[in-house]
Order: C-alpha cells, then sequence, then structure tokens
C-alpha cells in the first residue's frame, strides 16, 4: 500500500484531514506532516489578535498521522469501509505554541499493536525540530 492510499482511505475531509503528507512508514511507526493553513476556522477565535492552534487540534493531527495512518498499514487489506480505528485515550504534554502557516512533522512510535488495540509514543515538531507536545496515543480497531 503507497503512501498516497494510506491518506486516501482516512475517514476524514478537508476542512478536518490534517496530514499532508507520509514521509516514512514501516511496522514500527510513521512519520508524516501538515502545514495549518491560516483560514482554518478556529483561529478566528482562539485567541483575539493572536491565533495559536488548539491543543485538541494538535492531539488530532497526532492521531490521524501517529495512530490512525499507522493503523491503516498495519490493517493492510483488512482495512476497508467497514472497519475504523476509534481514539482510546491520549496523554500529551503541550510545550510550545503552534501558529497559523506552521509545518508540524509527526513521528510516532509503536508501543504495541495486539488484540485490536494500538498505542504508540508521538511527538510532534515545528520547522525548526523542536517538540512542541509530545505524549501516548490508543486507539482500537472497530467493524462498523
Amino acid at each position: 500500500m503507497t503512501n498516497q492510499e494510506i491518506i486516501s482511505k482516512l475517514p476524514y475531509s478537508k476542512p478536518f484531514l490534517f496530514v499532508d503528507e507520509i514521509v516514512q512508514i514501516d511496522e514500527n511507526g510513521v512519520e508524516g506532516n501538515y502545514t495549518f493553513d491560516e483560514s482554518l476556522d478556529f483561529y478566528k477565535g482562539h485567541f483575539k489578535d493572536n491565533p495559536v492552534t488548539p491543543g485538541v487540534i494538535l492531539t488530532e493531527v497526532m492521531a490521524q498521522i501517529g495512530l490512525v495512518c499507522l493503523g491503516i498499514f498495519l490493517l493492510n487489506d483488512t482495512f476497508n469501509k467497514n472497519t475504523s480505528i476509534a481514539l482510546t485515550s491520549t496523554e500529551i504534554a503541550f510545550l510550545k505554541p503552534v501558529f497559523p502557516k506552521e509545518k508540524v512533522t509527526v513521528i510516532s512510535k509503536k508501543v504495541y499493536f495486539r488484540f485490536g488495540k494500538l498505542k504508540c509514543k508521538v511527538i510532534m515538531k515545528n520547522e525548526k525540530g523542536e517538540e512542541v507536545c509530545t505524549g501516548l496515543i490508543a486507539g482500537m480497531i472497530v467493524s462498523k
């Protein structure tokens, strides 16, 4: 499965698709990136005259790249329209703000994948290579 095929299988679309590119993926992890468009609606009110990307959106980017893309890759041919990866837990530390127009890179390492549950150690870095958030994200495979 190609990186573009993985992105096409994501259950999201604009404006809630937060994966621009998968740089690298294998059975142990994934690396991908996303650039925040300054016209995204949440910037209008978070914060007045000083837009900052909300932590929940940063977590979503980490989950889409670091958990769902990796899960689709690991499931390979068994992932289909009747399969979903549901977020079950997050533990994220936010270290630096992310602003409109910033490109972030998400690096995810598989902690385990067993009994339909995937857990990953995920780091998000800005273009300077600085960690902006880090943590653990877990999800489970569900059939519709």
